[in-house]
């Protein structure tokens, strides 16, 4: 019979698989969310911004997963995507991160919505 309360046997073994997943804090999660109403422009800023971060973030060793849509595709009329990176965030990583947001934002986009989110409590 398992003792309840058996605190070192749950952190030796959460450790244990986030180490195995390459979560934190063995990497670092960025999650790129989209949000709009307009499901063709979101389709095209993220594969767009999905492009900017592969060429941007290679040299860093950053996995950019391809754009899909969340896990709650849709809340509020709002339809949602994102991309998930995953790898050690550091200054520089973060000044590529601003930098190709900024290069979203001066692209025509109108009716899309961008955040990024460093190791987020919630992947939803």
């Amino acid at each position: 019979m398992q003792k309840l309360g058996n605190y070192d046997l749950f952190y030796n073994t959460e450790i244990e698989l986030r180490k195995q997943l390459k979560y934190p804090p063995f990497c670092d999660i960025i999650l790129i969310g989209f949000s709009g109403e307009k499901e063709d422009e979101i389709k095209n800023v993220s594969n767009y911004m999905f492009k900017l971060l592969k060429q941007n973030l290679q040299k860093y060793e950053i996995n950019v997963f391809q754009p899909m849509p969340a896990p709650i595709d849709k809340i509020q009329n709002k339809i949602r995507w994102r991309i998930i990176a995953k790898g050690k965030v550091s200054k520089d990583v973060t000044i590529i991160l601003n930098k190709c947001l900024q290069n979203m934002y001066s692209q025509n986009i109108k009716y899309t919505k961008i955040s990024i989110d460093i190791n987020p409590n919630n992947m939803m």
